[in-house]
């Protein structure tokens, strides 16, 4: 799911995350090869606040000039995952559980490589999905993008 610059990233990232207690959802490193730009999702336990997002943009930056992944000019977005949230790792699969999800893999599974339905947790190395009534399993390790399909409940 990960490029090797942005596993590079996240790998750097992540044991500092644990000591301020945000996860990263995930990296993404996109545009131009000369000024890219890095974009760290982050969540929180209790949410994602204006003080969590300023907090780990500090850490963050610090730890981008260590590193310095693009000599010369990036630019580096912190944000929350958002309604949208995207889906990388096992756990992140079973803990959303119910919730509509989109999912493109890397080579196609029973023909096709876009799936949209509800997800219905892990097993094994597998992703369960529902899609039109089917139980599909799509392996972990063959999905390039995952995301959960926000809704919002206007009657409310």
């Amino acid at each position: 799911m990960l490029t090797a610059t942005e596993a590079k990233l996240l790998d750097a990232l992540e044991p500092r995350a644990a000591q301020e207690g945000v996860e990263i959802v995930t990296v993404e490193v996109a545009g131009a090869r000369k000024a890219p730009t890095i974009r760290v999702y982050v969540d929180h336990p209790d949410g994602v606040s204006f003080d969590v997002l300023s907090s780990s943009q500090a850490w963050i930056n610090d730890i981008m000039d260590e590193i310095d992944p693009f000599p010369g000019a990036y630019t580096l977005e912190v944000s929350s995952p958002g309604i949208d949230r995207p889906l990388r790792t096992a756990e992140h699969f079973a803990r959303f559980a119910g919730e509509q999800a989109a999912v493109k893999t890397a080579a196609p599974v029973g023909g096709r490589s876009s799936w949209t339905g509800e997800l219905a947790g892990m097993e094994g190395g597998d992703v369960i999905l529902l899609v039109d009534g089917e139980r599909v399993a799509l392996p972990l390790e063959g999905i390039k993008r995952a995301h959960v399909k926000g809704t919002i409940d206007f009657g409310s």
